[in-house]
């Protein structure tokens, strides 16, 4: 039973992906004498949390009721009171716990509040399901660097584009709209100057029920990326530009004038090192990472990656050009070649979809 009415708390917070950050995506579900009588998530940040719509719509049935959360209950004043405090108040009986929040402010602490006041605590319930649904939110607060996916959309023989550079498009339209869905999810889509400079991309969500766009990021050395390009007036300037330490402050004045930070770097060559620690230092806790192909190759090269998803459509471009997912990224011996884990594999529309997980992330961004 607690597995059942837990998975229900999850499925309800999962809607709310990618529009709660830095917050994380929480659900809650009152359950008063086996009956469902009150469900909830936190919609956005600064705004009520999820126990508090679950027991706004259980009212009166909310005392002897027991609360099922999909991660454990705050107990400290933040931009909204204390949910444990809550719980306590409006005379909760039980309180079942997915897992454990692992921000130092409130980690074990709400358990411990709740127990104190005499409610039976249940911890643990569906935890791998509420963990994965707020995979960022985790990466942050442990590894302070945001859960980074590399995505791709390659023809059968693993090419991007032509050898003119032609990629649009490889994928069908069922793919593609799976795409916008994962940029929805993201804080931030990252891209190289050089998909900038060839495909003029805007990085927006196309879909009608978006809560917000995520942050345009480019990885720009020598601040080539054009002033009327459409990802700029897309987002009206909420861009970030990372440049390289040789770029000189006097070429930064009209993209400042359009609202576009401008973020140096310590090498005349953008390293996603540093622009990975520097995002997660600016509350970015997911990183879709788009391209190209010399962008993609860094990440890898540096093991700075938790997941992968690779669209393959069933087309055959052929030759020898940069067109390549990986172009840079070489190894010398197959017991070199790393191994990665199959999470998913699904056909969408003449396409196919993979997720591969890294589960050995071995670089470090600690100073």
């Amino acid at each position: 039973m607690d597995e059942k009415f837990m998975k229900l708390a999850i499925e309800a917070a999962m809607v709310t992906i990618g529009q709660t950050s830095p917050n994380p995506a929480v659900g809650a579900v009152v359950v008063k004498d086996g009956r469902l009588v009150g469900i909830g998530v936190h919609v956005k940040a600064g705004e009520p949390h999820a126990e508090v719509h679950a027991i706004a719509m259980a009212g009166e049935h909310t005392a002897g009721s027991t609360v099922y959360v999909t991660l454990e209950p705050c107990s400290h004043f933040g931009r909204t009171p204390p949910c444990s405090n809550l719980l306590i108040e409006k005379g909760v009986k039980r309180v079942v716990i997915a897992c454990t929040d692992p921000n130092p402010l409130v980690s074990g602490k709400g358990i411990d509040l709740l127990k104190k006041a005499g409610i039976e605590v249940v911890f643990g319930v569906c935890e791998a399901e509420a963990k994965e649904l707020n995979r960022g939110f985790f990466t942050s607060i442990t590894k302070q660097r945001p859960y980074i996916t590399l995505k791709a959309a390659l023809s059968l023989d693993g090419k991007m584009s032509t050898a003119l550079g032609d990629s649009k498009w490889i994928t069908g339209e069922d793919a593609r709209r799976k795409v916008h869905e994962e940029r929805s999810q993201h804080d931030a889509i990252l891209v190289g100057i050089g998909t900038i400079l060839q495909d003029d991309p805007s990085l927006t969500v196309r879909l009608s029920h978006v809560a917000k766009q995520p942050i345009p990021v480019i990885l720009d050395s020598k601040l080539r990326t054009p002033i009327e390009a459409n990802v700029i007036k897309k987002h009206k300037g909420k861009v970030i530009i990372f440049v390289g330490s040789e770029c000189q402050e006097s070429e930064w004045a009209p993209y400042i004038e359009k609202g576009i930070q401008i973020i140096p770097t310590g090498t005349a060559k953008v390293s996603v090192n540093e622009v990975v620690k520097i995002l997660g230092s600016r509350g970015i806790q997911s990183l879709y990472v788009e391209g190209g192909s010399t962008v993609h190759s860094s990440f890898i090269e540096q093991n700075l990656f938790d997941e992968m998803i690779l669209y393959y459509a069933p087309k055959l471009i052929g030759g020898a050009h940069n067109g390549v997912f990986l172009n840079g990224y070489t190894i010398s011996k197959m017991n070199e070649a790393r191994t990665l884990q199959l999470k998913s594999l699904e056909q969408i529309g003449n396409d196919f979809r993979v997720v591969i997980r890294n589960e050995v992330v071995t670089c470090s961004l600690e100073s």
